[in-house]
């Protein structure tokens, strides 16, 4: 092991888990150097949340991959150890499964694909409170936060209107312009999962049959408001 870095702040202990052993040495290999100890290793959901309950870590690495579910893992850590700092490592870098992290009580979300020279800055910021997210996924952050106190009420009838939240909404403009799920998913920036509860929700809400009577009817109230569905 490399000689501990003077400058890199008091020793943390870390709890790794990836389903990959060769990620696991890697990630050892970039942070042992700047002050943090690997003091147990996991394969599995199940034994990260062992590992974590046994060594009570500063800082649990949590790749999203882990079989046996790497989000219920983040909240039972969370949940048991809330002083321990939670880190996901995702492949994938989407901003619902972002969302999910958090939901879940992670602390970060990062790359596998972060530079071993960033990794061990990213997971001290962590350890000291700072988020650490990626850049790319940070916009759509600020846009949850800000349209998650502003819903949208939609008048299907005079004296009948749905509230709707702006994800959904955003869902149903999609959907009015006769995008596919994987046209909607991609427009958006999540999943085709999401989407499609969203639109579950959105029938649901309408008191449509299914997605195309819903867009009927919405084709029909525009088409009776002349301009469009009312919206406010």
């Amino acid at each position: 092991m490399d000689a501990f870095n003077e400058d890199a702040g008091p020793e943390l202990t870390l709890v790794v888990a990836d389903d990959q052993v060769a990620t696991r040495v890697g990630i050892a290999s970039a942070v042992e150097p700047f002050g943090f100890r690997v003091v147990a290793e996991a394969s599995t959901a199940a034994e990260a949340v062992q590992q974590c309950r046994d060594h009570r870590p500063d800082v649990c690495l949590l790749g999203t991959r882990l079989s046996g579910n790497a989000l219920s893992a983040a909240q039972l850590i969370k949940e048991s150890l809330p002083d321990t700092k939670i880190v996901m490592l995702t492949s994938s870098e989407r901003s619902d499964e972002m969302f999910g992290a958090l939901r879940a009580g992670a602390d970060g979300y990062l790359s596998m694909t972060t530079s071993a020279a960033r990794l061990p800055h990213a997971i001290r910021g962590v350890a000291k409170g700072e988020a650490a997210l990626p850049r790319d996924l940070t916009i759509h952050l600020v846009r949850e936060f800000r349209e998650r106190g502003h819903p949208r009420r939609v008048e299907l009838s005079a004296g009948h209107d749905v509230e709707l939240t702006a994800r959904e909404f955003e869902v149903l403009e999609c959907l009015r312009k006769r995008e596919r799920t994987a046209e909607v998913a991609a427009h958006l920036g999540i999943t085709e999962i999401t989407v499609r509860r969203h639109v579950s929700s959105l029938v649901r809400k309408l008191g449509a049959p299914d997605r195309r009577g819903m867009l009927e009817m919405l084709d029909r109230c525009g088409d009776a408001n002349g301009s469009g569905i009312a919206v406010s």
